[in-house]
């Protein structure tokens, strides 16, 4: 488990390929790939960030993290790999979110990207975007660090 705080001062506990938190996690992130690049979204508040959201009752984790992906970016997921569980110990509470790693074997063009402004496509994610305020703080702690060397280790982009 690592624990470290997040872009709030939030502590946040992360276990890799486990569900030590929740069987039933309410929140996805998905960490995208599509024809070499990372596939992102344009938030409308938040700014750039990988695709995800609420689990909606009656779906699993996993049928979440599809759904965010083609309703954010319009991307079809070909395949989708555990990469692990977080819990954010929150000032409104906690959460917990699985993060998936997913490949897009195709993009539609989509008439709504719901809370998005659609697909973001970038060959390489920046090391830095603290300081960055087109990228949402989604993407300015340990997680997204975990993640992708995750992604990288074991050979899914």
């Amino acid at each position: 488990m690592e624990v470290f705080k997040d872009y709030y001062d939030n502590t946040v506990k992360f276990v890799k390929y486990d569900q030590p938190f929740s069987e039933h996690p309410k929140h996805v992130w998905i960490i995208a790939r599509y024809r070499g690049k990372w596939l992102l979204t344009q938030h409308g508040d938040r700014g750039i960030e990988f695709p995800g959201g609420k689990v909606e009752p009656g779906e699993t984790a996993e049928e979440a993290a599809v759904r965010e992906v083609y309703e954010e970016t319009g991307g079809i997921v070909d395949g989708l790999t555990f990469i692990g569980q977080y819990y954010v110990d929150g000032k409104g509470g906690h959460i917990i979110k699985n993060v998936y790693f997913a490949q897009v074997n195709k993009l539609d063009d989509r008439k709504h990207y719901y809370e998005t402004k659609g697909p973001v496509l970038l060959k390489k994610v920046p090391k830095d975007v603290k300081g960055n305020r087109k990228y949402s703080f989604m993407m300015k702690d340990r997680v997204l660090e975990i993640a992708l060397q995750e992604v990288m280790r074991h050979h899914l982009s």
